[in-house]
Protein backbone atom coordinates (compact mmCIF):
# COMPACT_ATOMS: atom_id res chain seq x y z
CA UNK A 1 0.00 0.00 0.00
CA UNK A 2 1.29 3.44 -0.94
CA UNK A 3 1.93 5.66 2.12
CA UNK A 4 0.02 8.93 2.22
CA UNK A 5 1.64 11.85 0.43
CA UNK A 6 3.37 14.53 2.54
CA UNK A 7 2.01 17.29 0.29
CA UNK A 8 -0.81 19.25 1.93
CA UNK A 9 -1.78 21.97 -0.53
CA UNK A 10 -4.86 24.15 -0.74
CA UNK A 11 -6.30 25.54 -3.96
CA UNK A 12 -5.21 29.01 -2.88
CA UNK A 13 -1.58 27.84 -2.79
CA UNK A 14 -1.45 26.83 -6.47
CA UNK A 15 -2.35 30.13 -8.10
CA UNK A 16 -0.18 30.31 -11.23
CA UNK A 17 2.82 32.53 -11.65
CA UNK A 18 1.76 35.21 -14.18
CA UNK A 19 2.84 34.07 -17.63
CA UNK A 20 4.13 37.50 -18.58
CA UNK A 21 6.38 37.52 -15.51
CA UNK A 22 7.71 34.03 -16.22
CA UNK A 23 8.34 34.89 -19.88
CA UNK A 24 10.10 38.13 -18.97
CA UNK A 25 12.31 36.28 -16.48
CA UNK A 26 13.28 33.70 -19.11
CA UNK A 27 14.10 36.41 -21.66
CA UNK A 28 16.20 38.28 -19.10
CA UNK A 29 18.12 35.07 -18.43
CA UNK A 30 18.50 33.69 -21.96
CA UNK A 31 19.38 36.73 -24.06
CA UNK A 32 22.28 38.25 -22.05
CA UNK A 33 25.41 36.23 -22.67
CA UNK A 34 24.49 35.37 -26.23
CA UNK A 35 24.28 38.92 -27.59
CA UNK A 36 27.11 41.40 -27.98
CA UNK A 37 30.12 39.51 -26.63
CA UNK A 38 33.25 37.95 -28.08
CA UNK A 39 33.84 34.18 -27.99
CA UNK A 40 35.48 33.38 -24.66
CA UNK A 41 38.27 30.98 -23.88
CA UNK A 42 38.58 28.05 -24.05
CA UNK A 43 35.68 25.79 -25.03
CA UNK A 44 33.53 28.60 -26.45
CA UNK A 45 36.04 30.00 -28.92
CA UNK A 46 37.34 26.52 -29.81
CA UNK A 47 33.89 25.28 -30.81
CA UNK A 48 33.28 28.46 -32.77
CA UNK A 49 36.58 27.94 -34.59
CA UNK A 50 35.47 24.50 -35.84
CA UNK A 51 32.11 25.97 -36.90
CA UNK A 52 33.84 28.64 -38.99
CA UNK A 53 36.13 26.10 -40.63
CA UNK A 54 33.13 23.95 -41.59
CA UNK A 55 31.07 26.92 -42.78
CA UNK A 56 33.91 28.14 -44.98
CA UNK A 57 34.47 24.69 -46.48
CA UNK A 58 38.02 24.51 -45.13
CA UNK A 59 37.65 21.09 -43.50
CA UNK A 60 35.61 17.89 -44.00
CA UNK A 61 32.23 17.70 -42.26
CA UNK A 62 32.81 14.21 -40.85
CA UNK A 63 36.36 14.82 -39.67
CA UNK A 64 36.82 18.55 -39.01
CA UNK A 65 40.24 19.97 -38.22
CA UNK A 66 41.30 23.25 -36.66
CA UNK A 67 44.95 24.07 -37.14
CA UNK A 68 45.45 20.43 -38.08
CA UNK A 69 43.90 19.24 -34.79
CA UNK A 70 40.67 17.22 -34.49
CA UNK A 71 38.04 18.14 -31.85
CA UNK A 72 38.57 16.96 -28.31
CA UNK A 73 35.06 15.46 -28.28
CA UNK A 74 33.61 13.07 -30.85
CA UNK A 75 30.16 14.68 -31.04
CA UNK A 76 29.92 16.64 -34.28
CA UNK A 77 26.29 17.79 -34.11
CA UNK A 78 27.03 21.08 -32.25
CA UNK A 79 29.64 22.05 -34.85
CA UNK A 80 27.23 21.24 -37.68
CA UNK A 81 24.46 23.33 -36.10
CA UNK A 82 26.72 26.36 -35.74
CA UNK A 83 28.19 25.96 -39.22
CA UNK A 84 24.77 25.65 -40.86
CA UNK A 85 23.60 28.75 -38.99
CA UNK A 86 26.65 30.72 -40.22
CA UNK A 87 26.05 29.60 -43.81
CA UNK A 88 22.35 30.49 -43.76
CA UNK A 89 22.72 33.80 -41.90
CA UNK A 90 22.16 37.09 -43.74
CA UNK A 91 25.19 39.24 -44.50
CA UNK A 92 24.34 41.80 -41.80
CA UNK A 93 24.52 39.19 -39.02
CA UNK A 94 27.99 38.58 -37.60
CA UNK A 95 29.30 34.98 -37.76
CA UNK A 96 29.61 34.63 -33.98
CA UNK A 97 26.01 35.79 -33.48
CA UNK A 98 24.75 33.52 -36.24
CA UNK A 99 26.49 30.52 -34.68
CA UNK A 100 24.76 31.23 -31.37
CA UNK A 101 21.20 31.11 -32.73
CA UNK A 102 20.87 27.28 -32.55
CA UNK A 103 22.26 27.35 -29.04
CA UNK A 104 19.78 30.01 -27.97
CA UNK A 105 17.13 27.58 -29.19
CA UNK A 106 18.75 24.75 -27.20
CA UNK A 107 18.62 26.77 -23.98
CA UNK A 108 14.98 27.65 -24.63
CA UNK A 109 14.27 23.95 -25.27
CA UNK A 110 15.95 23.12 -21.95
CA UNK A 111 13.72 25.50 -20.04
CA UNK A 112 10.54 24.41 -21.83
CA UNK A 113 11.29 20.68 -21.57
CA UNK A 114 11.98 21.04 -17.85
CA UNK A 115 8.69 22.85 -17.26
CA UNK A 116 6.58 20.39 -19.24
CA UNK A 117 8.42 17.36 -17.89
CA UNK A 118 7.75 18.38 -14.30
CA UNK A 119 4.18 19.34 -15.20
CA UNK A 120 3.45 15.79 -16.34
CA UNK A 121 5.31 14.24 -13.41
CA UNK A 122 3.24 16.33 -11.01
CA UNK A 123 0.10 14.88 -12.57
CA UNK A 124 1.14 11.37 -11.54
CA UNK A 125 -1.22 9.76 -9.00
CA UNK A 126 1.53 9.42 -6.40
CA UNK A 127 2.43 13.11 -6.62
CA UNK A 128 -1.01 14.44 -5.77
CA UNK A 129 -1.59 16.31 -2.50
CA UNK A 130 -3.71 14.96 0.32
CA UNK A 131 -7.46 15.10 -0.32
CA UNK A 132 -9.29 17.08 2.36
CA UNK A 133 -12.37 15.67 4.07
CA UNK A 134 -14.53 18.66 3.08
CA UNK A 135 -12.78 19.63 -0.14
CA UNK A 136 -10.57 22.67 -0.87
CA UNK A 137 -7.42 20.77 -1.83
CA UNK A 138 -5.52 21.84 -4.93
CA UNK A 139 -6.91 20.66 -8.26
CA UNK A 140 -4.53 18.30 -10.14
CA UNK A 141 -3.93 20.61 -13.12
CA UNK A 142 -3.37 23.75 -11.05
CA UNK A 143 -1.11 21.80 -8.69
CA UNK A 144 0.94 20.46 -11.61
CA UNK A 145 1.26 23.94 -13.09
CA UNK A 146 2.47 25.41 -9.81
CA UNK A 147 5.04 22.63 -9.30
CA UNK A 148 6.29 23.12 -12.88
CA UNK A 149 6.66 26.86 -12.26
CA UNK A 150 8.72 26.05 -9.18
CA UNK A 151 10.95 23.67 -11.15
CA UNK A 152 11.65 26.28 -13.82
CA UNK A 153 12.48 28.85 -11.16
CA UNK A 154 14.79 26.35 -9.44
CA UNK A 155 16.61 25.65 -12.71
CA UNK A 156 17.17 29.33 -13.48
CA UNK A 157 18.36 29.86 -9.90
CA UNK A 158 21.14 27.24 -10.21
CA UNK A 159 24.43 29.15 -10.17
CA UNK A 160 26.24 26.67 -12.41
CA UNK A 161 23.81 27.05 -15.29
CA UNK A 162 24.57 30.66 -16.23
CA UNK A 163 27.90 30.60 -18.06
CA UNK A 164 27.89 27.05 -19.45
CA UNK A 165 24.38 27.44 -20.90
CA UNK A 166 25.49 30.50 -22.89
CA UNK A 167 28.43 28.89 -24.70
CA UNK A 168 28.31 27.36 -28.17
CA UNK A 169 29.66 23.99 -27.07
CA UNK A 170 28.63 20.36 -27.15
CA UNK A 171 27.72 20.60 -23.48
CA UNK A 172 24.79 22.91 -24.15
CA UNK A 173 23.65 20.56 -26.91
CA UNK A 174 23.88 17.66 -24.45
CA UNK A 175 21.91 19.66 -21.88
CA UNK A 176 19.11 20.41 -24.33
CA UNK A 177 18.91 16.80 -25.49
CA UNK A 178 18.96 15.47 -21.93
CA UNK A 179 16.06 17.79 -21.08
CA UNK A 180 14.17 16.50 -24.14
CA UNK A 181 14.74 12.92 -23.02
CA UNK A 182 13.60 13.80 -19.49
CA UNK A 183 10.42 15.35 -20.89
CA UNK A 184 9.75 12.37 -23.16
CA UNK A 185 9.89 9.82 -20.34
CA UNK A 186 7.86 12.07 -18.03
CA UNK A 187 5.09 12.75 -20.58
CA UNK A 188 4.72 9.23 -22.00
CA UNK A 189 1.75 8.21 -19.81
CA UNK A 190 -0.17 11.31 -20.90
CA UNK A 191 0.77 11.93 -24.55
CA UNK A 192 1.93 9.88 -27.51
CA UNK A 193 3.22 11.84 -30.51
CA UNK A 194 5.09 14.70 -28.84
CA UNK A 195 6.96 12.48 -26.33
CA UNK A 196 7.89 10.08 -29.15
CA UNK A 197 9.35 12.94 -31.23
CA UNK A 198 11.18 14.31 -28.19
CA UNK A 199 12.53 10.82 -27.44
CA UNK A 200 13.99 10.41 -30.93
CA UNK A 201 15.45 13.92 -31.04
CA UNK A 202 16.82 13.68 -27.51
CA UNK A 203 18.50 10.31 -27.92
CA UNK A 204 19.88 11.01 -31.39
CA UNK A 205 21.04 14.48 -30.38
CA UNK A 206 22.67 13.33 -27.16
CA UNK A 207 24.50 10.57 -29.03
CA UNK A 208 25.65 12.86 -31.85
CA UNK A 209 26.77 15.43 -29.28
CA UNK A 210 29.32 13.00 -27.87
CA UNK A 211 27.51 11.29 -24.97
CA UNK A 212 26.39 7.83 -26.17
CA UNK A 213 27.07 6.20 -22.80
CA UNK A 214 24.81 8.68 -21.01
CA UNK A 215 22.18 8.07 -23.67
CA UNK A 216 22.26 4.35 -22.91
CA UNK A 217 22.11 4.80 -19.16
CA UNK A 218 19.25 7.29 -19.25
CA UNK A 219 17.32 5.32 -21.85
CA UNK A 220 17.53 1.97 -20.09
CA UNK A 221 16.73 3.60 -16.76
CA UNK A 222 13.66 5.18 -18.33
CA UNK A 223 12.57 1.80 -19.71
CA UNK A 224 12.83 0.21 -16.27
CA UNK A 225 10.87 3.07 -14.74
CA UNK A 226 8.15 2.61 -17.34
CA UNK A 227 7.80 -0.98 -16.11
CA UNK A 228 8.13 -0.58 -12.36
CA UNK A 229 6.82 2.96 -11.81
CA UNK A 230 3.78 2.96 -14.10
CA UNK A 231 1.18 5.66 -14.43
CA UNK A 232 -1.19 3.94 -16.84
CA UNK A 233 -2.58 0.58 -17.89
CA UNK A 234 -0.41 -2.51 -18.33
CA UNK A 235 -0.45 -2.55 -22.14
CA UNK A 236 0.65 1.07 -22.33
CA UNK A 237 3.37 0.43 -19.76
CA UNK A 238 4.92 -2.44 -21.75
CA UNK A 239 4.60 -0.53 -25.00
CA UNK A 240 6.50 2.49 -23.73
CA UNK A 241 9.14 0.31 -22.09
CA UNK A 242 9.65 -1.43 -25.43
CA UNK A 243 9.86 1.91 -27.25
CA UNK A 244 12.47 3.22 -24.81
CA UNK A 245 14.54 0.06 -25.05
CA UNK A 246 14.37 0.09 -28.86
CA UNK A 247 15.31 3.76 -29.04
CA UNK A 248 18.26 3.12 -26.73
CA UNK A 249 19.51 0.26 -28.89
CA UNK A 250 19.09 2.40 -32.01
CA UNK A 251 21.14 5.18 -30.39
CA UNK A 252 23.84 2.64 -29.47
CA UNK A 253 23.90 1.38 -33.06
CA UNK A 254 24.21 4.97 -34.32
CA UNK A 255 27.16 5.57 -32.01
CA UNK A 256 28.77 2.34 -33.16
CA UNK A 257 28.29 3.18 -36.83
CA UNK A 258 29.86 6.62 -36.41
CA UNK A 259 32.58 5.33 -34.07
CA UNK A 260 31.48 7.59 -31.20
CA UNK A 261 32.17 5.17 -28.35
CA UNK A 262 35.10 6.31 -26.25
CA UNK A 263 36.23 5.30 -22.76
CA UNK A 264 36.36 8.62 -20.93
CA UNK A 265 36.42 7.43 -17.32
CA UNK A 266 39.27 9.06 -15.40
CA UNK A 267 40.88 7.89 -12.23
CA UNK A 268 39.45 9.09 -8.93
CA UNK A 269 41.65 8.04 -6.03
CA UNK A 270 39.23 9.30 -3.40
CA UNK A 271 41.89 11.48 -1.79
CA UNK A 272 40.87 14.34 0.48
CA UNK A 273 41.82 16.93 -2.15
CA UNK A 274 39.65 15.30 -4.81
CA UNK A 275 36.70 14.92 -2.47
CA UNK A 276 37.04 18.52 -1.29
CA UNK A 277 37.11 19.83 -4.85
CA UNK A 278 34.09 17.72 -5.75
CA UNK A 279 32.23 18.89 -2.65
CA UNK A 280 32.87 22.54 -3.52
CA UNK A 281 31.60 21.96 -7.05
CA UNK A 282 28.45 20.23 -5.84
CA UNK A 283 27.91 22.92 -3.21
CA UNK A 284 27.84 25.96 -5.48
CA UNK A 285 26.99 24.53 -8.91
CA UNK A 286 23.49 23.32 -8.06
CA UNK A 287 22.67 25.91 -5.42
CA UNK A 288 19.90 26.39 -4.31
CA UNK A 289 18.30 23.34 -5.93
CA UNK A 290 20.31 20.64 -4.16
CA UNK A 291 19.24 21.47 -0.55
CA UNK A 292 15.61 21.42 -1.68
CA UNK A 293 16.21 18.16 -3.55
CA UNK A 294 17.58 16.57 -0.39
CA UNK A 295 14.57 17.84 1.52
CA UNK A 296 12.32 16.22 -1.11
CA UNK A 297 14.04 12.87 -0.69
CA UNK A 298 13.64 13.11 3.08
CA UNK A 299 10.02 14.17 3.18
CA UNK A 300 8.95 11.76 0.41
CA UNK A 301 11.19 8.91 1.60
CA UNK A 302 8.29 6.54 2.33
CA UNK A 303 6.93 7.00 -1.20
CA UNK A 304 10.17 6.57 -3.16
CA UNK A 305 10.26 2.75 -3.17
CA UNK A 306 6.60 2.05 -2.50
CA UNK A 307 4.69 -0.21 -4.88
CA UNK A 308 4.06 0.86 -7.52
CA UNK A 309 7.16 3.07 -7.63
CA UNK A 310 6.64 6.82 -7.57
CA UNK A 311 7.84 7.96 -10.99
CA UNK A 312 7.71 11.67 -10.08
CA UNK A 313 10.56 10.93 -7.65
CA UNK A 314 12.41 8.05 -9.29
CA UNK A 315 12.74 9.61 -12.75
CA UNK A 316 14.49 12.85 -11.69
CA UNK A 317 16.45 10.91 -9.07
CA UNK A 318 17.84 8.57 -11.73
CA UNK A 319 18.79 11.42 -14.08
CA UNK A 320 20.48 13.23 -11.18
CA UNK A 321 22.43 10.16 -10.02
CA UNK A 322 23.67 9.45 -13.55
CA UNK A 323 24.89 13.05 -13.83
CA UNK A 324 26.65 12.91 -10.45
CA UNK A 325 28.26 9.60 -11.40
CA UNK A 326 29.56 11.17 -14.61
CA UNK A 327 30.82 14.15 -12.59
CA UNK A 328 32.91 11.86 -10.40
CA UNK A 329 34.31 9.71 -13.20
CA UNK A 330 34.78 12.06 -16.18
CA UNK A 331 36.35 15.38 -17.04
CA UNK A 332 35.50 18.22 -17.12
CA UNK A 333 33.39 17.58 -14.03
CA UNK A 334 31.30 20.75 -14.15
CA UNK A 335 30.17 19.99 -17.72
CA UNK A 336 28.95 16.56 -16.62
CA UNK A 337 27.11 18.01 -13.64
CA UNK A 338 25.40 20.50 -15.95
CA UNK A 339 23.32 17.72 -17.50
CA UNK A 340 21.71 16.87 -14.16
CA UNK A 341 20.39 20.35 -13.41
CA UNK A 342 16.92 19.91 -14.98
CA UNK A 343 16.33 16.73 -12.97
CA UNK A 344 17.75 18.34 -9.83
CA UNK A 345 15.35 21.26 -10.31
CA UNK A 346 12.49 18.76 -10.66
CA UNK A 347 13.38 17.16 -7.33
CA UNK A 348 13.66 20.59 -5.76
CA UNK A 349 10.17 21.53 -6.97
CA UNK A 350 8.55 18.63 -5.08
CA UNK A 351 9.96 20.05 -1.85
CA UNK A 352 7.78 23.14 -2.19
CA UNK A 353 4.50 21.59 -0.95
CA UNK A 354 6.27 20.34 2.19
CA UNK A 355 8.35 23.38 3.21
CA UNK A 356 7.75 24.89 6.60
CA UNK A 357 7.14 28.62 6.71
CA UNK A 358 10.36 29.18 8.68
CA UNK A 359 12.41 27.42 5.98
CA UNK A 360 10.81 29.53 3.28
CA UNK A 361 11.57 32.69 5.24
CA UNK A 362 15.21 31.61 5.65
CA UNK A 363 15.54 31.06 1.89
CA UNK A 364 14.00 34.46 1.19
CA UNK A 365 16.21 36.43 3.56
CA UNK A 366 19.42 34.67 2.57
CA UNK A 367 18.66 35.14 -1.12
CA UNK A 368 17.66 38.76 -0.67
CA UNK A 369 20.86 39.63 1.18
CA UNK A 370 23.15 37.63 -1.11
CA UNK A 371 21.89 38.91 -4.47
CA UNK A 372 21.34 42.47 -3.26
CA UNK A 373 24.93 42.58 -2.01
CA UNK A 374 26.15 41.05 -5.30
CA UNK A 375 24.22 43.57 -7.40
CA UNK A 376 25.50 46.42 -5.25
CA UNK A 377 29.10 45.23 -5.73
CA UNK A 378 28.63 45.04 -9.50
CA UNK A 379 27.25 48.57 -9.58
CA UNK A 380 29.99 49.99 -7.34
CA UNK A 381 32.78 48.46 -9.42
CA UNK A 382 31.14 49.67 -12.65
CA UNK A 383 30.90 53.22 -11.27
CA UNK A 384 34.55 52.97 -10.19
CA UNK A 385 35.55 51.90 -13.71
CA UNK A 386 33.69 54.84 -15.24
CA UNK A 387 34.64 57.58 -12.77
CA UNK A 388 37.61 56.35 -10.75
CA UNK A 389 35.57 56.64 -7.54
CA UNK A 390 35.76 54.71 -5.24
CA UNK A 391 39.49 54.56 -5.87
CA UNK A 392 40.22 51.09 -4.51
CA UNK A 393 37.88 49.12 -6.83
CA UNK A 394 39.18 51.16 -9.78
CA UNK A 395 42.77 50.33 -8.79
CA UNK A 396 41.92 46.63 -8.47
CA UNK A 397 40.42 46.59 -11.97
CA UNK A 398 43.50 48.33 -13.38
CA UNK A 399 45.74 45.80 -11.64
CA UNK A 400 43.81 42.70 -12.75
CA UNK A 401 43.15 43.95 -16.30
CA UNK A 402 46.10 46.15 -17.28
CA UNK A 403 45.46 48.17 -20.41
CA UNK A 404 41.69 47.94 -20.17
CA UNK A 405 39.88 51.11 -21.25
CA UNK A 406 36.35 51.37 -19.81
CA UNK A 407 33.52 51.79 -22.28
CA UNK A 408 30.15 53.40 -21.74
CA UNK A 409 26.95 52.10 -23.31
CA UNK A 410 23.68 53.94 -22.75
CA UNK A 411 21.70 50.86 -23.80
CA UNK A 412 23.54 48.61 -21.35
CA UNK A 413 23.00 51.15 -18.57
CA UNK A 414 19.28 51.40 -19.37
CA UNK A 415 18.84 47.61 -19.30
CA UNK A 416 20.82 47.32 -16.05
CA UNK A 417 18.77 50.05 -14.38
CA UNK A 418 15.52 48.39 -15.49
CA UNK A 419 16.69 45.03 -14.13
CA UNK A 420 17.70 46.57 -10.80
CA UNK A 421 14.36 48.35 -10.46
CA UNK A 422 12.64 45.07 -11.28
CA UNK A 423 14.62 43.32 -8.53
CA UNK A 424 13.64 45.97 -6.01
CA UNK A 425 9.99 45.57 -7.02
CA UNK A 426 10.25 41.79 -6.72
CA UNK A 427 11.80 42.04 -3.26
CA UNK A 428 9.06 44.45 -2.17
CA UNK A 429 6.38 42.14 -3.55
CA UNK A 430 7.82 39.17 -1.69
CA UNK A 431 8.25 41.00 1.63
CA UNK A 432 5.07 43.06 1.59
CA UNK A 433 2.66 40.30 2.61
CA UNK A 434 2.42 36.57 3.27
CA UNK A 435 2.13 35.14 -0.23
CA UNK A 436 0.27 31.85 -0.58
CA UNK A 437 1.60 30.20 -3.81
CA UNK A 438 3.96 27.29 -3.20
CA UNK A 439 6.44 28.60 -5.78
CA UNK A 440 7.00 31.82 -3.79
CA UNK A 441 10.19 30.56 -2.10
CA UNK A 442 11.98 30.25 -5.45
CA UNK A 443 11.00 33.61 -6.91
CA UNK A 444 13.84 35.52 -5.25
CA UNK A 445 16.56 32.91 -6.02
CA UNK A 446 15.56 32.81 -9.71
CA UNK A 447 15.15 36.58 -9.95
CA UNK A 448 18.46 37.17 -8.18
CA UNK A 449 20.34 34.77 -10.47
CA UNK A 450 18.84 36.42 -13.55
CA UNK A 451 19.67 39.87 -12.15
CA UNK A 452 23.29 39.00 -11.42
CA UNK A 453 23.81 37.42 -14.83
CA UNK A 454 22.16 40.34 -16.64
CA UNK A 455 24.21 42.95 -14.77
CA UNK A 456 27.42 41.11 -15.56
CA UNK A 457 26.48 40.84 -19.23
CA UNK A 458 25.65 44.54 -19.52
CA UNK A 459 27.69 46.66 -17.11
CA UNK A 460 30.73 44.37 -16.99
CA UNK A 461 30.62 43.02 -20.54
CA UNK A 462 33.55 45.11 -21.92
CA UNK A 463 35.68 44.10 -18.94
CA UNK A 464 34.74 40.42 -19.23
CA UNK A 465 35.42 40.45 -22.97
CA UNK A 466 38.82 41.95 -22.28
CA UNK A 467 39.61 39.43 -19.56
CA UNK A 468 38.06 36.25 -21.00
CA UNK A 469 38.62 36.53 -24.75
CA UNK A 470 41.76 36.40 -26.84
CA UNK A 471 40.81 39.63 -28.63
CA UNK A 472 43.35 41.97 -26.93
CA UNK A 473 46.23 39.54 -27.41
CA UNK A 474 45.33 38.89 -31.06
CA UNK A 475 45.14 42.62 -31.74
CA UNK A 476 48.68 43.01 -30.40
CA UNK A 477 49.82 40.16 -32.66
CA UNK A 478 48.25 41.81 -35.70
CA UNK A 479 49.88 45.14 -34.83
CA UNK A 480 53.30 43.50 -34.51
CA UNK A 481 52.94 41.65 -37.81
CA UNK A 482 52.08 44.74 -39.80
CA UNK A 483 50.03 44.81 -43.03
CA UNK A 484 49.89 41.74 -45.28
CA UNK A 485 52.00 39.38 -43.18
CA UNK A 486 51.28 36.39 -45.42
CA UNK A 487 51.34 32.91 -43.95
CA UNK A 488 52.47 32.33 -40.37
CA UNK A 489 54.00 29.15 -39.02
CA UNK A 490 52.91 28.09 -35.55
CA UNK A 491 54.35 25.91 -32.82
CA UNK A 492 52.52 24.74 -29.70
CA UNK A 493 49.31 26.72 -30.16
CA UNK A 494 46.20 25.08 -28.72
CA UNK A 495 42.83 24.93 -30.44
CA UNK A 496 41.48 28.02 -28.70
CA UNK A 497 44.49 30.13 -29.71
CA UNK A 498 44.27 29.00 -33.32
CA UNK A 499 40.55 29.75 -33.47
CA UNK A 500 41.04 33.21 -31.95
CA UNK A 501 43.91 34.13 -34.29
CA UNK A 502 41.92 33.07 -37.32
CA UNK A 503 38.73 34.81 -36.22
CA UNK A 504 39.94 38.02 -34.57
CA UNK A 505 43.06 38.47 -36.71
CA UNK A 506 42.02 36.88 -40.03
CA UNK A 507 45.48 35.31 -40.10
CA UNK A 508 46.63 32.46 -42.32
CA UNK A 509 48.22 29.89 -40.02
CA UNK A 510 50.32 26.86 -40.93
CA UNK A 511 51.71 24.30 -38.52
CA UNK A 512 55.50 24.34 -38.45
CA UNK A 513 57.04 21.96 -40.97
CA UNK A 514 54.12 22.14 -43.40
CA UNK A 515 55.07 25.44 -45.07
CA UNK A 516 58.67 26.59 -45.48
CA UNK A 517 57.94 29.87 -47.28
CA UNK A 518 56.38 31.65 -44.28
CA UNK A 519 58.25 34.71 -43.05
CA UNK A 520 56.74 34.68 -39.58
CA UNK A 521 56.71 32.18 -36.74
CA UNK A 522 54.27 32.35 -33.80
CA UNK A 523 54.99 30.18 -30.77
CA UNK A 524 53.37 29.54 -27.42
CA UNK A 525 56.04 30.41 -24.86
CA UNK A 526 55.60 27.04 -23.10
CA UNK A 527 56.64 25.26 -26.34
CA UNK A 528 59.90 27.15 -26.96
CA UNK A 529 62.56 26.17 -27.75
CA UNK A 530 60.98 23.74 -30.17
CA UNK A 531 62.60 20.55 -31.37
CA UNK A 532 64.72 20.79 -34.53
CA UNK A 533 62.35 18.37 -36.21
CA UNK A 534 59.65 21.06 -36.00
CA UNK A 535 61.65 24.24 -36.60
CA UNK A 536 65.31 25.31 -36.83
CA UNK A 537 65.77 28.02 -34.24
CA UNK A 538 68.83 29.56 -35.95
CA UNK A 539 66.67 30.56 -38.92
CA UNK A 540 64.50 32.83 -36.80
CA UNK A 541 65.06 36.05 -34.89
CA UNK A 542 62.83 37.16 -32.03
CA UNK A 543 60.64 40.17 -32.70
CA UNK A 544 58.17 40.42 -29.83
CA UNK A 545 56.75 38.78 -26.72
CA UNK A 546 53.00 39.27 -26.73
CA UNK A 547 51.30 38.53 -23.39
CA UNK A 548 47.65 38.02 -22.76
CA UNK A 549 46.88 41.05 -20.55
CA UNK A 550 45.00 39.16 -17.84
CA UNK A 551 47.26 36.09 -17.74
CA UNK A 552 50.99 36.59 -17.37
CA UNK A 553 51.66 32.91 -18.05
CA UNK A 554 50.00 32.87 -21.47
CA UNK A 555 52.53 34.53 -23.79
CA UNK A 556 53.01 34.29 -27.54
CA UNK A 557 56.50 34.65 -29.03
CA UNK A 558 56.77 36.22 -32.48
CA UNK A 559 59.77 35.48 -34.71
CA UNK A 560 60.76 36.62 -38.21
CA UNK A 561 62.82 34.58 -40.59
CA UNK A 562 66.46 35.63 -40.40
CA UNK A 563 67.77 33.50 -43.25
CA UNK A 564 66.32 32.54 -46.64
CA UNK A 565 64.11 29.45 -46.66
CA UNK A 566 65.75 26.31 -48.01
Amino acid sequence: MTPPTPAIVTQNAVSPLPRWALLLLCIAYVVPGFVGRDPWKNADVTAFGYMLELAQGSTPWLSPLLGGMPPETEGLLPYWLGAWAVQMAPAWLSPEMAARIPFIALLVITLMATWYGVYYLARSPGAQPVAFAFGGEASPLDYARAIADGALLALIACLGLAQLSHEVTSYLAQLGCTALLFFAVAAMPHRTVVPAVALVLGMAGLTLSGAPALTGLLGMGGALLALFAPAGNTDRRWRWAAVLAAATLAAAALAQGLDLWRWRVVGFDGGSKDWLSLARLLLWFGWPAWPLALWTLWRWRQQIFSRPGQRHLLLPLWFTLVSIGATITTQPADRALLLGLPALAALAAFALPTLRRSVGALIDWFTLLFFTASALAIWVIWIAMQTGVPAKPAANVAKLAPGFVPQFSALALLVAVAATVGWCGLAWWRASRNRAPIWKSLVLPAGGAALGWLLLMTLWLPLLDYARSYGPQVRSVVAALGPEPGCIQTVGLNRAQVAALQFHGQLSLQRAGLQDECQWLLVDSASWPASERMVRAELWEARATLPRPTDKNENLLLFRRAAPAR
